[in-house]
């Protein structure tokens, strides 16, 4: 035992006597800069800086090449010799734009952006702490190429590229965070992350199933939370944050601190986040579709329609959610990194504003309709080996153990019974990942993963009267979900210029699903799918010169029928009613884009990608037949039979247009511009717009920044939506959409101007202010239930210590 701990401690000196610690400030402000990426193919290794912007580099010793980056700054790239003589102290120059950036969405290793042939922009931190977003949703949207969809203010359905939901991939820390209950109808899991505890958010538009699997058909969103510090003296290092925020247009009251401690081999992150919104105020100025001046309340055994004080008020709209999240960070030696996390989300029971807009015989439909509290966590424990051998030169391991849980809640006005609906998933995944440099021109990514999901759903009936419950119809079978695939990915460089990566995955999916037949005479007990999938990829990058990047790239990508597809019950909308289908198989898309950028000396740069993808054998929902039946009675109503079914093809195509512009002193313009259209085959063969195909979308900023203070105007805007425009599904749903002239649904075109200030106390202390929607206007983005924030005024203050 004496022994062991000699070799230990003698490991630890030797780790000390060896390790070199980088510091990189900004060149205006003198600031340390925490973040900052270092790369180095030969050997290959990474580094980031800690708060106190300093990193240990000792891993990248002898490199000739160390790409240094931080979004917001011009990228540097410099030998280890280089920063040597430098004394490992290193300024970097504020920019609007970079030619380079340290990226993981791509591969799930860090690799220049400059290589990756597919489209990624990143969410800065500063960016982040001035626009103050309330939720992981408005996250997304600072980007300006993410469209946001809300059926609710605790919600956030992503659009990307004219696809959503269950066809985009959300991955927190590597793990994915799809389920088999993720419905091709919004969601609003992304609202489970914490922006607060996000320390990187990058966005991979298009295909990314040869690394992700299913269901990355549209795009992926990569969150990678806060990394635990170690300390790079000889004592231990405690720092933090804490910020507190109130916003008008909801009574926002949010509250939250973090804290590091590191130690040489040991560091530990916690982060603790509370957050109370109230009901959400729209604006003044729009449609007056959009106002529901009433709510049900109940009062003496009676529901009651309650007329509001306020019209503008949207009730019932309010909710809270408590975030934490805990890691524990563990390096023996350079070679080994052991990081166990713990993540729970929990929200309040809230209310589904677009169901409590819905009318029958000109009355409420709903006394109720809530989602109960939406709970998730996870425990991920992540292990990482960087050390040349014949397989690999670096070896990520995940196990990962997720557990989730929503449930929907609702009762007919005037009706004594409640339906609760509760699904729990547990999903447990492991990941194992390989990178490994064949000579100096070939890097190959490979890996293996396995994705199991477990799913209970209940229903309960409750009779509010006399409190008496029975059991209810659950709205998913029992089931399990499974997934096993290998990848491999190539990238060879063939010279300076020109580069190429080519990938390709094989994924095994079984679903095996037991049904109960009480309450529906469903024609089967129980249901098995067993089936493969082939994705592949192919894309180059080629730069002329310095300044003209071209991109180009093909793929596929695919996502297996999951139990929502094939097991669910429900209302689409009324009069239909959606059953189980066991009979389906995988969708496919095929994808090519197209990217061009180009800079203008250190002043300006543009961008534009173009793309194309066809979604083959797409699930959707069609008519369909119950034991011969074509209208069965579901919740009183009597409804048309429906199902999702392997019956269409759909198609879309867009661009994305960006341009940045840097100023004399302290100035800066960029916008970013999305248009995309899409169609899709009905029933009879006619073809219909694409549901989640977003009008035209877009962002335009002016921004200030000097050494204290970050001023920026920003203009968000939507065109658009006449009636014929809208999929047919859209076109009944009168409780969203405003009417025209005609009388008939449509989404108009909307935009707001926003005004947002940060200004820096001290080293320590800031203070953020903002007025969004300063022309108080009431909008509603394309396809949500709920309008946006009406004028608002948002004051935070923040410390780091």
């Amino acid at each position: 035992m004496r022994k062991a701990i000699s070799f230990l401690f003698l490991l630890g000196l030797s780790a000390g006597v060896y390790s070199q610690t980088i510091t990189v400030k900004d060149k205006e402000t003198g600031e340390p800069l925490e973040l900052v990426s270092l790369a180095s193919e030969t050997p290959k290794a990474t580094a980031a800086t800690n708060a106190e912007g300093k990193a240990d580099i000792s891993a990248l010793k002898g490199s000739e090449k160390i790409v240094i980056s931080r979004p917001g700054y011009r990228t540097v790239v410099m030998s280890f010799a280089e920063l040597e003589s430098l004394s490992f102290e290193l300024t970097l120059v504020a920019t609007s734009f970079a030619r380079h950036e340290v990226v993981v969405s791509a591969s799930r290793w860090r690799q220049d952006s400059g290589d990756v042939p597919a489209r990624i922009v990143s969410i800065s931190t500063e960016e982040t702490a001035l626009q103050n977003p309330q939720t992981a949703a408005d996250l997304l949207a600072i980007s300006g190429e993410v469209f946001i969809q809300k059926s609710q203010q605790a919600g956030g359905s992503p659009m990307i590229r004219g696809f959503a939901t269950n066809r985009l991939l959300y991955s927190v820390d590597g793990v994915r965070m799809n389920t088999a209950i993720f419905r091709a109808g919004n969601i609003q899991n992304v609202i489970s992350l914490d922006p607060f505890a996000v320390e990187r958010t990058e966005v991979l538009f298009g295909p990314g199933s040869v690394i992700y699997g299913s269901d990355a058909i549209g795009g992926v969103m990569s969150f990678e939370t806060r990394t635990p510090q170690f300390s790079l003296t000889g004592e231990p290092s405690i720092k933090g944050g804490a910020e507190a925020r109130y916003s008008s247009a909801n009574s926002e009251k949010t509250g939250h601190f973090h804290l590091n401690a590191g130690w040489k081999k040991w560091a530990s992150v916690t982060s603790i986040s509370s957050f109370d919104f109230g009901h959400l105020r729209q604006g003044s100025h729009g449609p007056d579709d959009y106002l529901k001046p009433f709510y049900v309340e109940r009062q003496d055994g009676v529901d009651r329609v309650i007329t509001q004080d306020d019209p503008l008020l949207q009730i019932p709209s309010a909710y809270s959610q408590v975030n934490m999240m805990q890691k524990v960070r563990f390096r023996p030696d350079e070679e080994w990194d052991f990081q166990y996390a713990f993540h729970h989300s929990e929200t309040s029971t809230y209310g589904r504003y677009d169901r409590h807009c819905r009318l029958r015989k000109g009355i409420p439909r709903y006394a109720e309709w809530n989602y109960g509290p939406q709970k998730w966590m996870m425990n991920n424990l992540t292990i990482s080996h960087r050390g040349a051998n014949a397989a690999y030169d670096e070896m990520t391991l995940r196990l990962a153990q997720q557990s989730f849980e929503e449930s929907r809640i609702d009762r007919s006005l005037n009706d004594v019974t409640r339906h609760v609906r509760v699904e729990e998933v547990d999903a447990y995944s492991v990941n194992l990942d390989f990178t490994k440099s064949v000579g100096k021109k070939n890097v190959l990514f490979y890996g293996l993963e396995y994705v199991n999901n477990d799913v209970t759903s209940t229903g309960t009936d409750e009779n509010i009267s006399t409190r008496v419950s029975v059991p209810g119809p659950a709205r998913y079978p029992q089931a399990r979900w499974q997934s096993i695939a290998a990848y491999v990915s190539d990238q060879y460089r063939f010279s300076d210029r020109f580069l190429m990566q080519a990938g390709l995955r094989y994924n095994q999916f079984k679903l095996d699903a037991e049904f109960d037949t009480t309450f529906y005479p469903f024609p089967f007990t129980s249901a098995r799918i067993n089936n493969g999938a082939l994705t592949g990829s192919i894309g180059g990058v080629y730069r002329p010169s310095a300044s003209w990047v071209v991109s180009a790239n093909l793929a596929t990508a695919f996502r297996s029928p999951n139990v929502d597809d094939m097991g669910k019950v429900f209302d689409s909308a009324p009069g239909t009613v959606t059953v189980p289908n066991p009979d389906l198989d995988a969708e496919y898309a095929y994808s090519a884009d197209l990217g061009i950028a180009k800079v203008f000396g250190d002043a300006v740069k543009m961008d534009l990608t173009g793309y194309y993808t066809s979604l083959k054998n797409a699930l959707v929902r069609r008519n369909f037949t119950l034991n011969g039946m074509e209208y069965i009675m579901y919740d009183g109503v009597l409804s048309r039979v429906q199902a999702i079914q392997n019956a269409a093809v759909a198609n879309v195509y867009g661009i994305q247009a960006g341009i940045e512009v840097q100023l004399p002193s302290g100035f800066s313009f960029s916008s970013d511009f999305n248009y995309q259209d899409g169609e899709e085959e009905l029933d009879d063969g006619s073809l219909s717009p694409s549901r989640h195909a977003a009008p035209w979308f877009g962002v335009s900023r002016i921004a200030y920044v000097d050494k204290k203070v970050s001023l920026q105007l920003c203009l968000v805007y939507q065109g658009e939506f006449k009636h014929e425009d809208l999929a047919e599904e859209e076109k009944a749903k009168t409780e969203i959409y405003a009417l025209d002239a005609d009388g008939n649904t449509y989404a108009p075109g909307w935009h707001t101007l926003n005004f947002k200030a940060m200004y820096r106390l001290s080293d320590n202390w800031r203070v953020s202010a903002g007025i969004e929607n300063i022309t108080d206007e009431r909008y509603r983005p394309y396809s949500s239930g709920i309008s946006g924030p009406g004028r608002n005024f948002v004051l935070s203050l923040g410390i780091n210590f």
